[in-house]
């Protein structure tokens, strides 16, 4: 399909031209410059994904597109392959990938403690390092590069996968030939960030994700700080990041939760990040939207599940069930509401892996001109390299693919790949077409041979006297090899054959008889195949794709539960005001507060549900929970009061709705113990189905955890160098803290400039008495330590939580004013509880301190109401005053009390119905509701369980038929989802 264009020998001429601009010495042969134009004609050609010439030219010159025409007129010196019935499109980029670069190797130091910074020069952490350039670890790779052009790409944007801030990456051209001066298109393309600390380092801080967060605020925070001449020593990370902040950024957040979560760093800041999606975000599209980012996506979508064993099918996860039916959705429905996205390989085993999945994509409504447009036109245009990159026109480097066909049809070939004008042939296109029957004559037997299949991949079928002998064929270069049956009862045996394909389609060539002999044979075409007949594609079954809910899981909901003008009638209502426990009562709900509470109410269009021998309450309010959050503990440093819970809320958390099972309706997410000042608190009300943001307590009151005791100084923790590690020091830690805070607000109001610092902001709001220590702690000397210093410096402390010997020094808290938020009989579970009694609550209660009972476990917060009413058994305590240990003491702990914890008009119809006395064991939470909506039903409950197995059985058969139709799987894993508690890590 080649041929010269005119004068053959003037093109040989102009080829052998010396060039001017390569200086270079040459000692391995005589230097020359191909100056020649290459024309592929009669093609198809995509020079945007939306810009086609059905049948034209593209001619191409020094590496870049002459033009794409539909007619041109070629220069003499033009080399001509003809593309008939061929198509052209642009070769592909991934924006994402660590092409060249090695895995880095983890650091030596293991999981031995360190707090400091081993790199000198470069900011205070190791894990930001915007200083690192793919370049210092690039070294191209022939076989990598191979692989990527097979399956369409022409450029890479390759980094180093390390650290927090990875610095830059590099734009690399997969050229078949030639150096790296050709190949590197921008050695500081992009800059790169994550959530994932360094291998490289072993520094501890940060240990969460809250932690990350906190760091890139405060990095850019010092960046400006910096850049603004205030600090006179050089800090080479924040010189490079200064340098870079042109860049594209490009930030791997780990997770569709953490992209939201990071954007909102970026917004902070003044940056747009292009995110590396996680493939679901088809979960959350409208939160995705509203991030304004561009996206690289990852094309890996999950196999089936092997389902054959019903043991361990029972384990699978519903929401991992759900994931392979929806997820090929996720590029169409990111489409649908047009947000920006790039096709990445990142991800996948081998890039060949891609085609299938963006062809899945495609069935799963991805519309192809833009499947193409994310793998060309968009990733070029992320990298501001439109004018090179991603299309075909007058300019643009020659990077081009030649196919058989629709890119996105699972038959089409990738013939050639040409990469800045270097031309790599992956499967040749002058192929002759043997599909048809032959007839092979051996002796006095005729052997009817029938090719079928695909030009390049026949398959064989071989009678004799209409009986199928067994037989197999292969193809390459022109030549067909195989072997049959000899059909002969009596020999046996196989023949083989070996024959050339004469473009009259004939086949000549030898035959090896089983008898060991040899033969020389013709066969002759006798029969064309209907191709149309066999390349007829079956027809698919209509794909069955289940609705999303939120959260996308078991019991989560397609709709979000609406207010409603709701009366209770006729309930024992538990006031927890001094009307106390009222009988046979009404109690009218309208716009999400309560109306009305009183006997015969009526409101017209309202829903009425019948509370006749049913208890209504508030809902329990837990002041102390861990449920719903991604991660807990900050213990990289020995404070994180820079970290926030409230950044970190899971909205997709399971507990939230066993949580409202039991009659929970809020909660105060705490950061666990690790250190003796933790991160800030996030009180949320549990609206199950709601995104993180909506979760949170609208205009909250401030809180922070602070922690005493073994976990602090490390009792448990090993060899660790951190301070403190005595009660002592925990002691004179706070005191250092605290003045530190004290001096930071000196140079504040100086109106001099200052350093902004995460940490002392925070801490200066405790000496402000804006934000509320709620402090875990545990043995008395200790709890009269903090409640010293919180005095020295003129505040109070808010609540000692556990407080499991607050009846040793009740009285002393109670003139201090600071609350306790207690367990009911938890002791002796390690050495400080020791002294613990049932007796804690009930004594300090009756000394004047507000007390109240929490869980500090996902199990136990679903029990609450039976919590509150161990205090009646030990303590003697009403069975009023006990409730209120569930409801209105937390809500005067966290100050909310305004709102909720009791039942008064005007407050949040925050309520649930009991369907006996609700301290009770026998006590079942039939309707919890929020703010006039109901989020737990408990007969909608049942009738959910019946619909989740519903839909397991079908997504199990939908299972077993992809195995059976030859489709992959992989085997179930059984996914353990974390508890948090106040240890955890």
């Amino acid at each position: 399909m080649q041929k010269p264009f005119l004068s053959y020998f003037l093109m040989l001429t102009i080829m052998t031209m010396s060039s001017q601009e390569d200086y270079f010495p040459k000692n391995d042969g005589v230097s020359n410059i191909n100056s020649n134009y290459t024309a592929i004609t009669n093609v198809k050609i995509f020079v945007t994904p939306s810009t086609i010439i059905k049948k034209g030219t593209l001619l191409i010159k020094d590496g870049k597109v002459v033009d794409s025409k539909r007619s041109l007129k070629l220069p003499i010196n033009t080399f001509v392959i003809d593309g008939t019935g061929k198509t052209v499109y642009p070769s592909f980029i991934d924006l994402y990938t660590s092409f060249g670069i090695n895995k880095p190797k983890r650091s030596s130091r293991g999981r031995s403690a360190q707090y400091g910074p081993e790199r000198e020069g470069f900011y205070w952490n190791d894990h930001i390092r915007p200083d690192q350039s793919a370049m210092d670890f690039y070294k191209f790779d022939d076989k990598a590069a191979k692989e990527f052009r097979k399956s369409g790409f022409g450029v890479v944007n390759t980094h180093q996968h390390d650290g927090i801030m990875r610095g830059t990456g590099a734009l690399i051209a997969l050229t078949p030939k030639g150096g790296d001066d050709e190949r590197i298109l921008d050695d500081n393309s992009s800059e790169f960030l994550s959530t994932s600390k360094s291998l490289l380092s072993s520094q501890s801080y940060p240990s969460s994700i809250m932690g990350t967060l906190a760091l890139l605020k405060q990095f850019y925070l010092d960046a400006d700080w910096y850049g603004k001449g205030n600090i006179s020593k050089t800090d080479l990370a924040i010189e490079s990041h200064i340098k870079n902040k042109g860049k594209v950024q490009i930030m791997n957040s780990g997770n569709r939760a953490n992209t939201l979560r990071t954007d909102k760093v970026g917004d902070k800041f003044g940056i747009q990040y292009v995110f590396l999606g996680s493939g679901n975000e088809y979960e959350r599209i409208n939160s995705v939207k509203n991030t304004n980012g561009s996206f690289i996506l990852p094309l890996n979508f999950p196999k089936a599940y092997n389902v054959n064993d019903t043991f361990l099918t029972d384990k699978l996860d519903l929401d991992d069930m759900r994931e392979w039916n929806q997820r090929p959705t996720n590029p169409a429905v990111m489409a649908k509401n047009n947000i920006r996205f790039a096709i990445t390989t990142h991800g996948l085993k081998s890039p060949n892996e891609l085609k299938n999945n963006i062809i899945s994509a495609v069935k799963h409504g991805l519309d192809k001109t833009t499947a193409l447009e994310t793998l060309t036109t968009v990733p070029a245009a992320l990298l501001n390299q439109s004018s090179n990159l991603g299309n075909l026109k007058k300019g643009a480097h020659a990077n081009f693919l030649i196919t058989s066909g629709d890119i996105f049809e699972s038959k089409t070939i990738i013939h050639e790949n040409w990469v800045k004008g270097h031309r790599d042939v992956i499967s040749p296109m002058d192929v002759n077409d043997l599909r048809g029957e032959y007839i092979v004559k051996i002796n006095d037997k005729s052997y009817k041979l029938t090719l079928s299949g695909t030009p390049r991949k026949l398959k064989s079928k071989v009678t004799l006297n209409d009986k199928v002998l067994k037989s197999s064929v292969t193809f390459k270069d022109n030549w067909l090899q195989g072997s049959f049956a000899s059909g002969d009862s009596i020999s046996g045996g196989y023949i083989k054959l070996r024959g050339l394909a004469n473009n009259d389609k004939t086949l000549s060539g030898k035959l090896f008889l089983f008898n060991g002999k040899e033969q020389l044979f013709t066969a002759k075409h006798s029969k064309t195949i209907d191709k149309k007949k066999e390349s007829k594609v079956k027809k698919e079954k209509k794909l069955d794709i289940f609705p999303i809910t939120f959260p996308n899981g078991a019991y989560g909901v397609s709709k979000l539960p609406k207010q409603k003008t709701t009366l209770f009638k006729n309930a024992t209502v538990w006031t927890n005001e001094k009307e106390g426990i009222l009988k046979n009562t009404d109690v009218l709900v309208k716009d999400g507060k309560i109306h009305s509470i009183g006997k015969n109410l009526n409101s017209n269009g309202s829903v009425i549900i019948d509370a006749t021998g049913k208890h209504l309450t508030t809902g329990i309010i837990d002041e102390h929970s861990h449920i719903a959050a991604s991660s807990i503990n900050e213990g990289g440093h020995n404070s994180s009061a820079e970290v926030s819970i409230a950044e970190v809320v899971d909205d997709e958390d399971i507990n939230i709705y066993r949580t409202l099972a039991g009659g929970v309706t809020t909660i105060q997410i705490l950061h666990g113990s690790a250190n003796p000042i933790g991160g800030q608190s996030a009180i949320i009300k549990l609206k199950w189905g709601e995104t993180a943001d909506n979760l949170l307590y609208k205009n909250a009151p401030k809180f922070i955890k602070f922690a005493l005791g073994e976990n602090v100084k490390q009792s448990n923790w090993g060899s660790t160098s951190r301070f403190p590690q005595t009660r002592m020091g925990v002691e004179q830690l706070y005191m250092d803290y605290f003045n530190r805070a004290k001096e930071y607000e000196i140079k504040k109001n100086s109106g001099k400039p200052f350093r902004k610092d995460i940490e002392m902001e925070v801490l200066l709001e405790i000496l402000n008495k804006e934000r509320f220590i709620s402090c875990h702690s545990y043995v008395q000397s200790e709890i009269n330590m903090l409640m010293k210093v919180a005095e020295h410096f003129d505040f109070n402390v808010n609540t000692f939580t556990h407080i499991l010997e607050g009846y040793k020094v009740a009285d002393k808290m109670k003139i201090h004013g600071v609350g306790a938020s207690t367990f009911s009989d938890w002791w002796a579970y390690k050495f400080e509880v020791n002294d613990a009694i049932p007796y804690n609550a009930a004594i300090m209660h009756n000394v004047g301190v507000v007390t109240a009972i929490n869980s500090d476990s996902a199990e136990m917060i679903r029990r609450l109401n039976q919590e509150a009413a161990k205090s009646v058994k030990y303590g003697g305590i009403s069975e009023e005053d006990a409730w209120k240990f569930v409801t209105l003491n937390p809500a005067r702990l966290l100050h909310i009390d305004d709102r909720l914890g009791s039942m008064k008009v005007g407050k949040d119809a925050d309520l649930v119905l009991w369907n006996t006395h609700p301290m009770s064991v026998y006590a079942i939470a039939e309707k919890t509701m929020i703010e006039g909506a109901i989020y737990f039903d408990k007969e909608q409950d049942l009738e959910n369980r019946k619909n989740i197995h519903a839909e397991r059985l079908k997504l199990i058969n939908m299972m077993h038929d992809s195995k059976n139709s030859g489709m992959a799987t992989q085997p179930i894993k059984k996914r353990v989802r974390e508890i948090f508690h106040c240890d955890s890590e």
